[in-house]
């Protein structure tokens, strides 16, 4: 089947310059098809030669997080200049093709940091609630988020969040990230204690884990890390569940030394019988539900689609490239920008 009919088309230029693989809000369409032209196309999971046709004809692209971007479709998109993802991470996405390409993978870093920060906190408040520990008296009590130590790992903008936000419950927050130096003035910047990640596990009641994911953290949360959880902690994550070692996320939550654990982001298969986690006690998962609000992703289109048309309004000679380096937090501290 065709994967690009004649009536999803809006026609405002010649050729084409965005190719939007995703449902786009109108207001955020029209507004492209004003600048632009436009090409909308259903998701084409099932047909990858037409989608890399189609990719090669397009100076931008708007990339829904199902289908990947590699580096052989960006060799053969000698036109392409940037790519849009709207929710999501960009793991599926080569980065070091687009940058050598120079075609600029363009995210809205910050427009989710709110619905993600209410994410942790609804969790953190559940977990400890609802997953008991044995009180003084010998009763099976929950907890209070007010009167815990809470470990965030990795200082994304939702981490931001999270540090205004605990301490109005009486949280005291202490933070990990190994991007950032101890002495860096970012974390007395949000009133977050620097910690080493070990000591942030024996110390911390509860994690919160945004880290963004990159393949050389694969696996940092793993046995010499999760042998040191303080007792009955909890532990939520947003990050891609690739930053665990599966087989010693299993055996903390098996061994007790973590109580309870909830992913919002799992690699496929993960849970699959015959894999460590599968029937492991206390976890909970969630399929990215997270940043998925109507408020982050109307946030998220505008900014994805106002830099998307600055990019091809800017004679390639002239454009700012700004790099997909695994180094670099984009737009750490920047505010979101949306109509």
């Amino acid at each position: 089947m065709a994967l690009l009919k004649e009536n999803q088309t809006i026609l405002s230029k010649p050729l084409m310059s965005v190719l939007v693989l995703e449902p786009l809000e109108a207001d955020v369409l029209e507004w492209l098809a004003e600048r632009h032209a436009v090409q909308v196309a259903p998701e084409p999971a099932d047909a990858p030669l037409t989608l890399r046709e189609h990719v090669a004809q397009a100076q931008a692209i708007f990339l829904p997080a199902s289908i990947a971007l590699d580096a052989d479709t960006v060799r053969r998109a000698p036109r392409l200049r940037a790519v849009g993802r709207i929710g999501a991470g960009a793991e599926n996405i080569d980065l070091e093709a687009c940058r050598a390409a120079n075609v600029e993978v363009v995210r809205a870093p910050t427009a989710a940091a709110s619905a993600e920060a209410e994410f942790v906190i609804g969790a953190l408040l559940a977990l400890l609630r609802r997953v008991p520990v044995q009180g003084a008296d010998g009763n099976w009590v929950g907890r209070e988020l007010g009167c815990a130590t809470i470990g965030l790992v990795g200082l994304t903008p939702s981490a931001r969040q999270l540090a205004t936000l605990l301490p109005v419950f009486g949280a005291r927050v202490i933070g990990y990230d190994p991007s950032l130096h101890h002495a860096d003035p970012l974390w007395a910047q949000w009133g977050i204690e620097p910690y080493g990640l070990r000591e942030l596990m024996q110390a911390a009641d509860g994690v919160s884990v945004q880290l963004a994911y990159f393949p050389r953290y694969r696996g940092l949360i793993g046995e010499r890390v999760l042998n040191f959880c303080k007792p009955a902690q909890v532990l939520v994550s947003t990050s891609h569940s690739a930053l665990f070692d599966e087989q010693a996320l299993a055996d903390a939550l098996h061994g007790g030394r973590l109580l309870a654990a909830w992913l919002d982001l799992m690699e496929p298969g993960l849970m699959e019988a015959g894999r460590p986690l599968q029937g492991a006690p206390g976890l909970q998962v969630t399929p990215r539900v997270a940043a998925t609000t109507r408020e982050s992703r109307m946030r998220a289109a505008w900014s994805v689609a106002r830099r998307i048309s600055e990019i091809l309004s800017t004679p390639a000679a002239q454009a700012e490239f700004r790099p997909t380096h695994p180094g670099v937090l984009p737009d750490l501290l920047a505010e979101p920008r949306w109509r």
